[in-house]
């Protein structure tokens, strides 16, 4: 296991491939030199599958020698020069030609792999209107007769109905349309996909006029959402005709709605992009989908004339095959800074609306926060500061607590008077220290007669006692308390249960992840939500490290640091992300993880203030993920279980058990912990 590790196709990955080759009109035999070239890189490059554009092997601008024999059948001469040449090539391939059949001329898909034609799809719409004019030469897929032709003396299935299925791929399985047919209102490939097509093929020729490159991406990017699949677009380049037209050799792959590659356009030569297609990842979505599987219920007829064409192919398992795909180090957090400033908006925005909603429903004008000087509490007031504002009320109704304990820093301490009193809020001091020596004493503790027991009671004994004070404040002032815990903390059940952090009457942050709320304070305070006052006081909470401040350090120094208990949150909030959005084995999870994290120049932040300053290796990675899955899947469900309302800020998912996330308190991470045994311990 230890070099299919590092293999790609260990973990549901293809890598696939979309040629644009230069061409001559109506000169097969140098447009198959090229296509075969084309195919020979991509075959070294471990792809399972290239796809060329609509009547490639002639090209698409041919008009009326499209009647001409000897076009015809050189066509057919170099398809069988590709043929020949696919005995010596481990990859899959879909080239565009002319082809007769039933005294009919059809513009066709041929798929070919391992020294045979698999099929061929005749294309279904031929347009016949603007510049097009298909319809002279050719006969749209529905006028055939037959299931079956004779090309280069095989007999080949035949129609718009194929699926072919690569035998060693069980989750690939592909199905081709021809240009117009992705432009029509259901497109073949949206039945193809209902039939169990994961990836989508379009051969296109596609002439190039201002605005249609744009247009190309909403349709090829929509298609593949919808169909929930990835999608492969091939368009012509250089060498079509420019008689009436021009051409920009437009290159795409997406999936599931996501730009994974785009070739260069008018590039002069011929080119090839790849993209490594997460198979799994597809399929789970289908899964979690339940409309998509009652879609196929309800168009079972077409569905059920879909043929599945099965073959084999050698798939490049030995050895380590690395994932070139864009795998984000931080999956939250757009790493482009527009998008980032986009995403926080939106999330902000969220949070401030929710809380809005709750305050006019119960009828309050007030809440009570606790403050600590630190990140999740900050942003939990800026959003209440926001609130107030749009609900027209003064913010000294934010009534705002910080409780100085037993290990709270000078740091921290000054930190939230400088924020209280930078927002406007009603802020004031309570010291927990008495009621939690009392309680310590009640409870018959040794540290209440001066040992020093630092243990789990005496750090919860604080956080109750921050906590009870908020309830009783709530209801003195007729008031509700709002949570400050983040997503990150309760997936890994870092809160202190019950009448602790874990409760409050209403939580803004539970489903925002700590990765993103450093983003969020920073773009508040950057893009002026609540004034641009307290710049200063929130850059040093920023740069605060994370503590519960509960454990008093030497000398008054902070040494309770969390990370060094539950791992790094950018780690974990990586794996939080593939755990809980796509149910991915740790294995996998470690895979992309590595891929990520361990080459400085992959994932986000590529310059800025937020550049990654650390890597991890694989025995990094290991450690931390085996801490995640037991403390998410063995210890911190009942937590879970009983938390309080919060908004669902992202597709990312939550874990409210009234919404994305139901789970027995009492489960087991056994399963977890055993695939973790399949990431190697040695490096890479």
């Amino acid at each position: 296991m230890s070099q299919e590790f590092f293999n790609l196709y260990s973990h549901d990955f293809a890598r696939v491939a979309v040629g644009v080759p230069l061409c001559k009109v109506a000169d097969p035999e140098y447009n198959a030199t090229e296509t075969i070239e084309l195919a020979k890189q991509a075959a070294v490059r471990g792809a399972v599958l290239v796809a060329f554009p609509e009547l490639g092997i002639s090209a698409y601008t041919c008009d009326d020698l499209f009647h001409q024999r000897a076009l015809l059948d050189a066509c057919e001469a170099a398809v069988q020069s590709i043929v020949e040449a696919s005995k010596t090539l481990k990859i899959a391939m879909i080239v565009g030609a002319p082809v007769r059949a039933e005294h009919k001329l059809f513009n066709c898909a041929i798929v070919i792999a391992d020294g045979a034609i698999r099929g061929v799809v005749p294309k279904s719409y031929l347009p016949n209107y603007g510049e097009f004019y298909e319809a002279r030469q050719f006969s749209p897929a529905d006028a055939a007769t037959t299931r079956t032709l004779s090309l280069c003396g095989q007999s080949v299935p035949f129609g718009a109905s194929l699926l072919f299925q690569i035998a060693d791929l069980p989750l690939f399985r592909f199905h081709v349309e021809i240009c117009e047919d992705v432009w029509v209102p259901i497109p073949p490939s949206s039945f193809a996909a209902l039939a169990g097509a994961t990836v989508l093929v379009n051969l296109s020729a596609s002439n190039i006029v201002v605005g249609k490159s744009a247009y190309r991406h909403q349709l090829v990017g929509q298609q593949s959402a919808r169909c929930i699949a990835a999608y492969l677009y091939t368009s012509a380049g250089d060498g079509e005709s420019s008689t009436d037209l021009a051409w920009d050799g437009q290159g795409l792959i997406y999936e599931n709605g996501e730009l994974l590659a785009e070739s260069e356009r008018f590039s002069g030569a011929s080119h090839l992009i790849f993209a490594d297609v997460d198979l799994e990842r597809l399929s789970r979505e289908r899964m979690r989908q339940t409309t998509f599987g009652r879609s196929t219920h309800r168009h079972i007829e077409e569905v059920e004339r879909f043929d599945v064409i099965e073959f084999p192919l050698p798939i490049p398992r030995q050895g380590k095959l690395a994932l070139e795909r864009c795998v984000e180090r931080f999956p939250y957090v757009p790493s482009d800074a527009a998008r980032r400033d986009e995403r926080c908006n939106e999330v902000y925005n969220i949070q401030v609306q929710a809380l809005l909603q709750r305050l006019q429903s119960s009828r309050m004008s007030k809440v009570v926060i606790g403050v600590s000087g630190g990140l999740d509490s900050t942003h939990a007031l800026l959003v209440c500061a926001k609130a107030m504002d749009r609900l027209g009320l003064p913010r000294a109704n934010i009534l705002a607590y910080t409780m100085p304990g037993f290990a709270t820093s000078e740091r921290t301490l000054k930190q939230a008077r400088e924020l209280m009193e930078v927002i406007g809020c009603t802020a004031q001091e309570i010291d927990i220290r008495p009621s939690c020596v009392q309680m310590l004493s009640d409870i018959g503790h040794p540290h209440s007669t001066g040992a020093e027991q630092y243990d789990i009671t005496y750090e919860n004994v604080q956080a109750g006692e921050r906590t009870s004070h908020l309830f009783r404040l709530a209801n003195f002032n007729n008031a509700i308390v709002i949570g400050t815990g983040d997503l990150s903390e309760l997936a890994l059940g870092w809160c202190t249960y019950g009448v602790g952090d874990h409760m409050s009457h209403y939580n803004v942050n539970a489903s925002v992840p700590k990765t993103l709320i450093t983003h969020l304070v920073r773009w508040v305070a950057e893009s002026g939500q609540i004034g641009y006052a307290g710049t200063e006081v929130l850059d040093n909470i920023l740069s605060t490290d994370i503590s519960p401040e509960l454990i008093p350090g030497k000398s008054g120094a902070v040494e309770q640091k969390t990370e060094s208990v539950i791992g790094p949150y950018e780690l974990q909030d990586f794996n939080l992300y593939y755990t809980l959005r796509f149910g991915f084995a740790p294995s996998k999870v470690a895979f992309l993880e590595l891929h990520a994290w361990h080459d400085r120049n992959r994932g986000n932040w590529p310059e800025g203030p937020d550049v990654a300053r650390n890597q991890y290796d694989l025995a990094a990675i290991r450690k931390n993920l085996a801490i995640f899955l037991d403390r998410f899947f063995r210890t911190s469900q009942f937590k879970r279980s009983c938390i309080p309302n919060a908004p669902k800020v992202g597709s990312g998912g939550s874990l409210s058990p009234r919404g994305d996330w139901r789970a027995p308190s009492d489960s087991q991470a056994t399963v977890w912990l055993k695939d973790l045994e399949r990431i190697p311990v040695e490096k890479p």
